[in-house]
């Protein structure tokens, strides 16, 4: 005797039992999907805004190296000034400082005198 609606004689929970359980495997499927799809692309994004702030830093220490060479060369420029300055006649400065200081001098003892 056969029951109705069985078909090839499977028990008649067996087909509607494995569809769905296929079909909650396929939702999960694709709930993860959406989920790996979602992450990659704000992983995308944050890959896109990290090589654009490298692009503007490497700009800026290109920028500030250039900066620094022009100073250095400026003050290199002084150091040699400063050089020169050194090695010129060391008696025509100490006789300006002597003077100098002569004056200073006279200048507090008249300060003095006059109190």
């Amino acid at each position: 005797m056969r029951r109705a609606g069985l078909g090839d004689g499977a028990p008649a929970g067996s087909y509607g039992y494995t569809n769905s359980g296929y079909s909650v495997y396929e939702e999960e499927n694709d709930r993860l999907t959406e989920s790996l799809r979602s992450k990659v692309s704000a992983i995308k994004s944050l890959s896109i805004e990290i090589g654009t702030e490298v692009k503007n830093q490497n700009k800026m220490l290109s920028e500030m190296e250039n900066d620094f060479d022009s100073t250095g060369g400026l003050l290199g420029a002084t150091m040699g000034r400063l050089r020169t300055l050194s090695r010129g006649s060391q008696t025509k400065l100490l006789c300006y400082m002597m003077l100098f200081s002569l004056f200073v001098f006279f200048v507090i003892y008249w300060i003095i005198k006059l109190r």
